[in-house]
């Protein structure tokens, strides 16, 4: 048995980081290794795309059927519903009575997507879909949107190149630990001891692109990717050019959601640490200069809390996980049970 994944009876408002995770790097294992998430009653739904492929959806009913506010969730990089900021999410949304769902990006799911193509941190056309999907199938549900890393870099392009364009169902936004400079991120992550990620990621990443690749003989001059030893080389050696970037710099530069920024409309709270090891702190003032007049942007930057750690109190045996009560939190304040649809710029 793990530490108690209770919140205290009544949580602190505001984050102290856990003394017993002094590092950023021990701030950031402790979520896959030390949390421990109750098994909660989800399904998984697949829904065909415009396209001629498929997504798949992990879902969770609210207390309150049609109407129950919602969130959608998306991932980072090969996440799913095993990663413990989805569970996580997933427990928070229960406890308020919300529905929850988490999209699986392709090649995530259960099984290979059809098509030659696979998912990155730039690709918002299977989001916005999605988006609209739930919107038309329950239009009295305030919608919230979750992005945590490479899923936070795919919400904040997605919010930003839609600025007011998005439904008004969707009340809200969090974005965590978001890597909005991905050139300075993929060049970060391999230093030190960060190599060790690196390493984790490419031992699924290579071996999925490999397999796609066998399934479609016109990818074969991608078959390179199997030396890629770091993220800009495999991204460089399959991501871009699958997806019709001239290289890793060119897909960073266009995918990098921080030039984005100044195009959210809808209130978003951008939660990451400054000690996050996937990127160089140096970014976080970028996006501050970014959003400066961006009254729909709210950021939060602790000194302390790794890559979607944001572990706090003071007590090893019964921590209390920040991160997604306060984007609850956030959320909460969006969305309005009883007076039916509000104004998504409202105070």
């Amino acid at each position: 048995m793990g530490p108690s994944t209770r919140s205290p009876t009544h949580p602190p408002k505001s984050y102290r980081p856990a003394w017993w995770l002094p590092d950023p790097h021990t701030a950031t294992l402790w979520g896959r290794l030390g949390r421990r998430e109750p098994r909660l009653a989800l399904h998984t739904e697949r829904w065909d795309t415009p396209d001629g492929d498929f997504v798949e959806l992990v879902r969770q009913e609210g207390a309150h059927g049609a109407t129950s506010p919602r969130l959608l969730l998306f991932h980072g990089l090969e996440g799913g519903a095993h990663s413990h900021y989805a569970r996580a999410m997933f427990r928070e949304a229960r406890a308020r009575g919300w529905a929850a769902d988490l999209l699986l990006f392709r090649t995530c799911g259960s099984e290979p997507n059809r098509l030659a193509r696979s998912y990155h941190s730039g690709e918002t056309s299977d989001p916005r879909w999605v988006v609209e999907q739930i919107v038309q199938a329950y239009p009295e549900a305030p919608l919230g949107l979750v992005g945590v890393s490479l899923g936070g870099n795919v919400l904040c392009k997605l919010l930003g190149e839609n600025g007011d364009d998005l439904p008004p169902e969707v009340r809200g936004a969090v974005a965590m630990s978001v890597p909005f400079d991905l050139a300075a991120a993929s060049r970060h992550i391999g230093r030190g001891f960060g190599a060790v990620y690196e390493k984790f990621f490419l031992k699924s990443l290579i071996p999925k692109a490999l397999a796609k690749i066998a399934r479609h003989p016109e990818l074969a001059s991608l078959h390179t990717v199997a030396r890629a030893r770091t993220l800009w080389e495999f991204d460089d050696a399959f991501t871009a050019p699958l997806h019709g970037f001239a290289d890793a710099a060119d897909y960073y530069a266009r995918a990098s959601s921080l030039p984005f920024l100044p195009g959210i409309r809808r209130p978003t709270l951008l939660l990451s640490a400054v000690d996050d090891p996937f990127l160089p702190p140096a970014v976080l003032d970028r996006v501050r200069a970014a959003v400066q007049g961006v009254a729909a942007v709210e950021l939060e930057f602790p000194a302390r809390g790794g890559h979607v750690g944001f572990t706090s109190y003071t007590r090893p045996w019964r921590p209390w996980y920040y991160g997604e009560w306060r984007a609850a939190e956030f959320l909460a304040s969006r969305f309005d049970q009883r007076n039916g649809p509000v104004d998504p710029q409202a105070p």
